[in-house]
């Protein structure tokens, strides 16, 4: 069995509708149930805020501040996490545009990525429900948040990725053909691109090892993953090899890529292919039931693999998550949840959905700011 990280306690100040709440956890798995607009997801939001980025909203840390306010906003934990207990706070000052500060115990850290020797959050919400048939951005970037939870390193290389190739394009666009300058850059992103590109892979591929999704197989749809757009038949490469060849290719397209104005080959342009395994079909054309039971099996398979890999169990954010299933479904999604030996957070309007979680979880009904245990 993996350890298991668990939030204790979370306090929050002037952010978004609550403008203080105090929250106290037992360990179990935690479901809030209220009407819609009432601050579930808001809860949630503060509780992603214990990774890297900008949360499950990929919100503008501004607007993350109770309207009405000139505060900014703090989120404060307690928890017991893969180093032991620790202490972790977050916020941003007021009016201020920056990245948000994070703190543990009471030490300002050097970037959010330190989080990640903590705990692993993965997260699950209705935004989400368009990711086979939305653009393929999104699926890119739902991709590398797999990747992270796995290989904190990855967020840093995609970050400097994208700093080396808006340089590129800077240079490609004033026409300034230096060959030296624009080849030591392009080194950069072959370095760069190609490492993001095998972990990724490596990311699939562990996934596919795990068989059957870690045991949703009768539950859930297995999904079949596989990437497209950039160095596509790398199987058996070297990397040094996708280096010289993804450097060669920057190299040759750089007056195509001057008049498009932007780099256009790079691992920017990956998208995520996803299949329905049983049916052989996209995911694109399966119905929405079958999407979202999709979508679902991939987290719970991701959980299952990051808690392999780190040998602790993530902390699970489920957004409405019981809302699309019926009963059998929920109840063996509540089973394979339990299985996992993690603590998640689930959201709801109607609390009898639920049922099936029985003693295994704590309950609180949340009302526009407030928010109460539920006996």
């Amino acid at each position: 069995m993996p350890g298991k990280v668990t939030i204790q306690s979370i306090a929050l100040t002037t952010f978004r509708n609550y403008a203080e709440a105090s929250l106290g956890f037992d360990g179990r798995h935690v479901v809030l149930t209220g009407d819609n607009g009432s601050g579930k997801t808001n809860l949630l939001e503060a509780l992603s805020f214990l990774s890297p980025g900008r949360g499950l909203r990929r919100a503008v840390y501004a607007d993350a501040a109770k309207q009405g306010t000139d505060r900014g906003f703090s989120i404060f934990t307690r928890l017991d996490g893969m180093d032991g207990e620790v202490e972790i706070g977050t916020g941003i000052s007021a009016n201020e545009a920056g990245a948000r500060k994070v703190r543990i115990n009471g030490t300002e850290a050097k970037s959010s990525d330190e989080l990640l020797d903590h705990l692993r959050v993965l997260w699950l919400t209705p935004a989400m429900d368009g990711l086979f048939t939305g653009p393929a951005s999104d699926r890119r970037r739902f991709l590398d948040r797999l990747v992270l939870s796995l290989d904190p390193a990855h967020g840093r290389r995609a970050a400097d990725f994208e700093k080396a190739m808006k340089m590129r394009n800077k240079l490609l666009e004033e026409r300034r053909q230096d060959g030296i300058w624009l080849s030591g850059i392009e080194q950069q992103m072959a370095s760069l691109g190609v490492a993001m590109a095998m972990a990724r892979s490596e990311m699939l591929g562990l996934l596919a090892r795990l068989g059957g999704h870690g045991g949703t197989v009768g539950a859930f749809p297995v999904a079949g993953l596989a990437l497209a757009g950039f160095l596509d038949d790398t199987e058996g490469s070297a990397a040094i090899d996708l280096e010289d060849r993804y450097r060669a290719m920057l190299e040759e397209t750089r007056y195509r890529d001057q008049a498009a104005g932007r780099t256009l080959d790079g691992p920017h342009r990956t998208d995520l292919i996803v299949t329905h395994t049983a049916k052989n079909m996209d995911a694109a054309r399966c119905s929405t039931g079958e999407q979202k039971a999709l979508l679902t099996g991939l987290i719970l398979a991701h959980a299952r693999l990051t808690a392999n890999m780190t040998g602790f169990a993530p902390i699970l954010l489920l957004d409405e998550i019981a809302a699309h299933f019926d009963q059998a479904r929920r109840e063996a999604l509540f089973d394979l949840i339990d299985d996992l030996g993690g603590q998640a957070f689930m959201t709801g309007t109607d609390s009898h959905l639920f049922d099936a979680l029985g003693a295994r979880a704590q309950y609180f009904t949340v009302s526009y700011g407030d928010v109460q245990t539920r006996s």
